[in-house]
């Protein structure tokens, strides 16, 4: 699955239109009939209907009915493009407010409002924020999910460090759960249909004798789950070990 990450963009107009500064140098020439809003709404409805690779300016300024060398007009390319487009999904991110629950709840707070971020915008997945955009919508969610650690005694770099971890994780998970809907056949539900198929010939290869705990664990995992993988199940399981492994790092 094709990666892009933030930050690849010219850094000063980035940040001037994730805030709406002004263009210290503003182009000559007619009244704009669009604005930048508009541009990132088309954007992100193209990504949801086709798929992040859909994305080029191109075919961003064809769903707008302008041309190619209009939208430049608006947006440096596809680089600055993408930082504003995350920013603007992570504006509209409902942030549940969890102060005085306890900080497992609210770390899971955090981990389900992002997975549920990636289940209506698949395309954000794939995009890497080890350069964040910083922009009004990413800081407001960082400040957010930030608080969900607060109390519990951990230096700020640690703190950021969780987080981290944290948010890397649901990512990971999200484009996992992508690529087995990808794999999965269209029109069925599960992978009953591939193992049904395929399990004549794996009795006949997979040798109890030869390999017990593969075939004692992988049979029972997959009679658990009706699958060799099972997203929910992945993320609940790995959630758990996360916060279990985050009570290490507190303080006694």
């Amino acid at each position: 699955m094709h990666s892009e990450h933030t930050g690849a963009g010219d850094p000063v107009r980035t940040l001037q239109l994730l805030w709406r500064q002004p263009d210290p140098e503003p182009r000559r020439g007619p009244r704009r009939g669009l604005s930048i809003d508009a541009v990132i709404t088309s954007a992100i409805e193209l990504a949801g209907e086709t798929g992040l690779a859909a994305i080029t300016i191109r075919r961003v300024a064809t769903g707008l009915g302008v041309a190619p060398m209009t939208l430049y007009t608006y947006v440096p390319g596809k680089a600055e493009l993408l930082d504003l487009m995350l920013d603007a999904v992570f504006a509209d991110l409902p942030l549940l407010d969890t102060s005085g629950r306890h900080w497992r709840d609210r770390l899971t707070a955090v981990a389900e409002e992002n997975r549920a971020l990636y289940t209506r915008h698949p395309w954000a997945a794939e995009i890497s924020l080890a350069r964040p955009p910083l922009g009004p919508g990413q800081l407001a969610k960082y400040e957010h999910e930030l608080a969900a650690f607060d109390g519990l005694g951990l230096d700020d770099v640690t703190v950021d460090a969780a987080l981290t971890h944290l948010l890397s994780f649901v990512r990971t998970c999200a484009l996992q759960e992508q690529e087995a809907a990808a794999m999965r056949p269209e029109g069925a539900a599960d992978d009953t249909e591939w193992w049904e198929k395929s399990a004549p010939l794996l009795e006949k290869v997979l040798d109890p004798a030869r390999y017990p705990r593969a075939v004692r664990i992988g049979q029972a995992a997959g009679e658990a789950h009706g699958a060799a993988y099972n997203p929910t199940h992945a993320f609940t399981f790995g959630l758990t070990l996360l916060l279990d492994g985050l009570t290490t790092q507190l303080p006694t």
